[in-house]
This record gives C-alpha cells, sequence and structure tokens, in this order.
C-alpha cells in the first residue's frame, strides 16, 4: 500500500503509531516530515512517500501492509515477534470470539502480547473499537492480523488440545462489564478485593476508567452477574460480520454451527454461557471463549452482536 500526503485511514494510524507521533489518520504535513526525517535517517530517498522499499525497511508488517479480500475486507498486518506464536501451518475447524478486555487501539494488544512474560498468548485476529472516553474513533473497525495463517497461540484456557491448535481466535477490543458507583481494586495491604466508591451515578471499568455514556449499554437481563457493559460499536459488529463469513470461506469452517445452533435453541443469556467442552470440541464451528470458561465475560450478548450472529 502506497501512502502519502492526503492519503487517510487505518494505515496512516499504524504508521504513525511506528513514527511515534499524532496518530489521527490523516497524512498532512507532519506526517509527511517525520516520514521524511525517518527516510533520511535510514539510508531512503527522503521523499516522504510511503512504498514498498520503506514498509518493508520499518519492519512494521510484510512488504505490504494490508491485504483486501474480495468482500472488501481490509486487514492490515502487525506480526508478533517470533516466538510469541508458533508456527503453522495447522488446519482449522473452529472459530473463537473474544474480547481484550482492554483499550480501543487493536496495536497495544499486539504490544502486550509481544512483550510480556507470559510466552506465546495471542490470537490470529485483533479488531479496534471506540475508545470508551468517548473521545476516540480511528481505529475502531481496524483489523490486525497479528501472525501468519496457519499459525496459533495460547487463546483458550482449554489445554494443548485440537480445538486449541486448530482453531481461529479474534480479539474485539472492548472493556467488558461496568459497575455503577465504583469499581472493585485490589489492596495489596489487606490481600483482597475492596470496592472503591467513586461518583454514584457514574460506570467504571475493572480498571476504574470511567465510561462516557454513549459507551454504556444496558442488558434486559444480567449476564454473569453484570447488567451493564462496554457498548461493541456498530462498526466492530459490521466488520465482525465480515471478519466472520470470511474466516468461514478462508479456512472452511461452518460458522452456523455452535453459537448459533446455540442462540435458536437456548436463547442469546444461555447460549453465551458456558456450555458442555465435549460439546463444543466435538462440533466444530464457532464458538465464545465464555462457551469453554466458566471465568470469562467475552463476549457478551449485546443485542446488536446477537442479530449479527442470526443473520450469517
Amino acid at each position: 500500500m502506497l501512502l502519502k500526503r492526503g492519503s487517510n485511514g487505518a494505515s496512516v494510524v499504524l504508521l504513525q503509531q511506528f513514527l511515534k507521533i499524532t496518530a489521527d489518520g490523516d497524512f498532512g504535513a507532519k506526517t509527511e516530515a517525520a516520514v521524511k526525517k525517518w527516510q533520511a535517517d535510514n539510508g531512503l530517498v527522503a521523499d516522504g512517500i510511503v512504498g514498498a522499499k520503506t514498509w518493508a525497511a520499518m519492519g512494521i508488517a510484510t512488504t505490504d501492509v494490508s491485504e483486501t479480500n474480495d468482500s472488501g475486507l481490509q486487514i492490515l498486518k502487525n506480526y508478533l515477534p517470533k516466538g510469541e506464536y508458533f508456527d503453522g501451518p495447522v488446519p482449522k475447524r473452529w472459530l473463537f470470539l473474544h474480547h481484550t478486555a482492554g483499550w480501543d487501539d487493536p496495536n497495544g494488544a499486539v504490544s502486550t502480547w509481544g512483550y510480556d512474560n507470559r510466552g506465546a498468548v495471542a490470537t490470529e485476529f485483533v479488531l479496534g473499537g471506540q475508545s470508551i472516553l468517548g473521545n476516540r474513533t480511528q481505529f475502531d473497525g481496524v483489523l490486525l492480523q497479528v501472525f501468519p495463517r496457519g499459525g496459533y497461540g495460547w487463546h483458550l484456557g482449554t489445554g494443548n488440545d485440537a480445538m486449541h491448535r486448530e482453531s481461529v481466535g479474534i480479539e474485539v477490543c472492548n472493556f467488558g462489564q461496568l459497575t455503577k458507583g465504583g469499581f472493585q481494586r485490589y489492596d495489596a495491604t489487606q490481600k483482597k478485593y475492596i470496592w472503591a466508591a467513586l461518583k454514584p451515578n457514574s460506570f467504571y471499568t475493572y480498571v476504574g476508567t470511567e465510561a462516557h455514556p454513549s459507551q454504556i449499554v444496558e442488558l434486559a437481563q444480567p449476564f454473569r452477574g453484570f447488567k451493564f457493559w462496554h457498548r461493541y460499536s456498530d462498526k466492530q459488529v459490521e466488520v465482525l460480520k465480515e471478519f466472520i463469513l470470511y474466516i468461514g470461506n478462508r479456512d472452511n469452517i461452518d460458522i452456523r454451527k455452535g453459537i448459533v445452533e446455540q442462540i435458536k435453541a437456548k436463547g442469546a443469556v444461555a447460549a453465551f454461557d458456558m456450555v458442555n467442552i465435549p460439546l463444543c470440541r466435538n462440533t466444530p464451528g464457532m464458538w465464545l471463549h465464555t462457551n469453554v470458561m466458566a471465568g470469562k465475560v467475552d463476549l457478551f450478548p449485546q443485542p446488536e452482536v446477537i442479530d449479527m450472529l442470526l443473520s450469517l
């Protein structure tokens, strides 16, 4: 992908983050100047145009930072360092949906996975969203691929079994459950979680970030003990649908098996909850992290997500 002054979008955001300048997604004069300086410092022609040679020298991705499939779904590539995922190729029979329990920038999840000490913890894809503060949307719907097709990382918590190795995972950037009036924080002195009271009519994440009203969704009935959640954006739901269809076609996964069948048979809240793990293992298709881990909350049954899954 060729970027130059006047370009905009997710690829520009990725470039700006690499250059450590304001990542607003617009390739203006400041971005052009930063590119020229980086090119000059690294022995390249300082023309301010980011083409194959500059991408390759930056090492952000492959010589092409993105691919666009036949459906028009754009996938940016921001690969983890070697050793932070397991090489393939491994055939894929399952698709698992997660969310990150964190901020809106998908590159942040990749950086965390790449530099933590937990080993090869990762999903193949991460989908950006809106800031829970309500002040940033440039990552909304930005889809990253973080290791090559056929690889895998630790993402299920079910052991190194076939369902783990032979599944594609995607993390949707989202904080998850919200609590009104404060949050539970860990007190190292008392060695237990205590309630930290804040504004009585505001909603907070598990780390104490106050949610903007536009980012709050109230479920008709609680899911895993929580009624209020950080909203999946319309763009996330739209791109997630395109992604699911793409992966179903790419890896020959029957995306209508699994969670879609469970919603139709049991209703959304029950379907999003823990199911019989052997059932998931014996039913290749699409499932949620919540279906195989009782302590997880990703994904949660937001009505727009349910409608999207039933429309597949």
